[in-house]
């Protein structure tokens, strides 16, 4: 077993709490060190008690499940001898009232394009493949009630 820690920090200081009139504006700190501004979405809190340059739970989330995936893909192509050159998602994810009707994230949308090279080149079925097993192996897609969904992107032959 392995345990994952996050310390998230906000300070009231001297805003108008009680008239919902403060900053949700906060700082996110993982265990390696890193440190990243962190906020509610402007879709949900309104700008300026949001700020939305910083990463909210939702994109936050969205991000875990890319990330992951992509770490797993790596992975199996390491496995297959295949060298990955390169590896880009625009990834999203949709927030909707879900079955209970309550917002919740109902898909997460993948689309990974990865570049390749070298003489041993995955084809169409190996790359979707390795996909699949990266979405299998996902720790946080196996923790998740959320609909996962991956679509690779592939660029045109040339």
């Amino acid at each position: 077993m392995a345990r994952y820690t996050a310390e998230i920090f906000w300070q009231r200081g001297d805003q108008d709490f009680l008239g919902n009139s403060y900053s949700r504006r906060h700082s996110l700190r993982f265990d390696g060190g890193a440190e990243v501004p962190g906020s509610s979405s402007p879709h949900v809190v309104p700008l300026p008690f949001s700020d939305a340059a910083a990463v909210d739970p939702e994109e936050a989330f969205v991000a875990s499940l890319s990330s992951c995936h992509m770490l797993w893909f790596l992975t199996m192509a390491v496995k297959r001898k295949f060298i990955v050159d390169r590896y880009f998602d625009a990834a999203s994810g949709v927030m909707e009232k879900n079955a209970e009707g309550r917002l919740a994230m109902t898909v997460v949308t993948l689309r990974p394009e990865v570049s390749f090279s070298g003489e041993n080149l995955p084809t169409r079925e190996q790359i979707e493949h390795m996909h699949h097993r990266a979405h299998e192996e996902c720790f946080i897609a196996n923790s998740v009630k959320t609909e996962v969904r991956c679509e690779p992107v592939f660029a045109a032959a040339a």
